[in-house]
C-alpha cells in the first residue's frame, strides 16, 4: 500500500510539472502576441474552457496538437473530409467557418451562414479518447480472460492479478447485494460501467488527456442505457408500485402517481448529473489553482508569481491525489446507484403477494 502511494504522489507531480508547462507556454504566447499593446492580463476562465471542453484537435501541450479527421456534410457539397489542421490558425477554410468551437458554412462576407445546415460528424477530442477508452478495455480483459486460460487453478499473475480484486470487489460488493439471485444476467453491464467511467476518469488526469467523463453528453448517455436497463428489466409489482404505491390512499393516489413517474426520470438525471458534475469540478479547481500563478503574476509581477508557486504545488498536488481517489469513487457510486435501480425493478415482493 505505502509503496502504491508513493508511485501516484510521483504520478501526481508529473501530472503537474507538465500541466503547468503548458500553461506557462500559453501564457507567455499570449504576451508575445500582445506585447505592442497594453499588457494582457491573464484570463483564467478563457484558459479553463480551453482545457475542459471539446476540440477538433487533440492539444496534448502549448504547441503540440493532434490534427483529427474533419468530416462533414452539407445537402448540396455533400460529404467532405479534411484535417483540422486547418483550423489551427485560421477559421476559414474551403467554404466553412469555424466559430465557438462549431464550423458553419462561410457566407459571401466571410460571416457564419447559418441558414446552411452543417451535419459535423467530425472525430474530436472526446471521439478519439472515447475510441482509445475502447481500446484500452479490449486489450486488458482479452489480456486477462487468456490469464485466466493459462493459469487455470494457479494464482493469478500480472494484470489479471490486478484486476481480480476490483472484478471480485464489483460482483460481490455491488451486483450481489442489491440486486439478488439474477445479479449474473447483469453483471457484464455493470463491469463494464465500471470500468469504462474508471479508465475515462484516469486518462482525464493525464497531462493534455480528455475530459470525457465531465461531459455531459457520455453522462447522459451512460444514464439513459442504465434507465432502459432499468425499466425493460421491470417486473410487474415495479410498475404497480409507479401506478399504485402501496399503503396510499385513493385519494392521494393523483398526487402520488406523478411523483413515482417523476422519480422514474430522476435517477438517471441524478446519475448523470453526478459524474459530470464531480468530473469537471475537480478539473476546474485544479486548473484554476495553477491560473493562481500567473494571476499574481499578472498583479505584482514574475517575483509575486514565483513567490506564490510553492503553496500553490502543495494544493495542486493534493488535489491531483483527491483526484486519483475520486476517479475510483465516482465509478462506484454510479455502477452502485445503477445495480440498485436494478435490484428495485427486478424485485421479487412476496409480501405483497400474500396480502401483508
Amino acid at each position: 500500500m505505502f509503496r502504491l502511494l508513493i508511485r501516484k504522489t510521483f504520478f501526481s507531480i508529473v501530472l503537474f510539472l507538465s500541466t503547468l508547462v503548458a500553461v506557462q507556454a500559453q501564457h507567455d504566447d499570449h504576451h508575445e502576441h500582445g506585447a505592442t499593446q497594453e499588457k494582457e492580463k491573464f484570463n483564467v476562465g478563457d484558459m479553463i474552457m480551453h482545457h475542459i471542453k471539446d476540440d477538433h484537435g487533440w492539444e496534448f501541450a502549448h504547441g503540440l496538437t493532434l490534427p483529427l479527421p474533419v468530416i462533414l456534410y452539407t445537402a448540396d457539397r455533400g460529404i467532405e473530409v479534411f484535417s483540422s489542421s486547418h483550423f489551427a490558425h485560421e477559421t476559414h477554410y474551403n467554404g466553412y467557418v469555424k466559430e465557438h468551437n462549431k464550423i458553419y458554412r462561410a457566407g459571401a462576407s466571410g460571416e457564419p451562414d447559418k441558414s446552411i445546415k452543417v451535419y459535423d460528424f467530425s472525430i474530436t477530442k472526446n471521439v478519439a479518447s472515447l475510441l482509445l477508452s475502447a481500446v484500452l478495455l479490449i486489450v486488458v480483459f482479452f489480456s486477462v480472460r487468456n490469464g485466466y486460460e493459462k493459469n487455470k487453478g494457479k494464482a493469478p499473475k500480472g494484470l489479471q492479478s490486478f484486476l481480480e480484486p476490483i472484478i471480485l470487489f464489483v460482483r460481490d460488493e455491488i451486483a450481489k447485494p442489491n440486486i439478488g439471485p439474477k445479479y449474473g444476467r447483469y453483471l457484464p453491464f455493470l463491469l463494464t460501467l465500471f470500468f469504462f467511467i474508471l479508465f475515462n476518469n484516469l486518462l482525464g488526469l493525464l497531462p493534455g488527456g480528455a475530459n470525457l467523463t465531465g461531459n455531459i453528453a457520455i453522462t447522459m448517455t451512460l444514464a439513459v442505457i442504465t434507465f432502459l436497463i432499468v425499466n425493460l428489466s421491470g417486473n410487474k409489482h415495479y410498475w404497480a408500485h409507479l401506478f399504485k404505491p402501496t399503503g396510499v390512499p385513493v385519494a392521494l393516489l393523483p398526487i402520488m402517481i406523478p411523483v413515482e413517474i417523476v422519480g422514474v426520470f430522476m435517477k438517471p438525471f441524478s446519475l448523470m448529473v453526478r459524474l459530470f458534475a464531480n468530473i469537471t469540478a475537480g478539473h476546474i479547481i485544479i486548473l484554476s489553482l495553477l491560473g493562481l500563478i500567473f494571476i499574481a503574476k499578472d498583479l505584482g509581477g514574475s517575483g509575486m508569481g514565483w513567490g506564490v508557486s510553492p503553496l500553490i504545488v502543495v494544493f495542486t498536488l493534493f488535489m491531483n491525489l483527491i483526484e486519483l481517489l475520486v476517479a475510483f469513487l465516482q465509478a462506484f457510486i454510479f455502477t452502485l446507484l445503477s445495480s440498485m435501480y436494478i435490484g428495485s425493478a427486478i424485485e421479487e415482493h412476496h409480501e405483497a403477494d400474500h396480502g401483508h
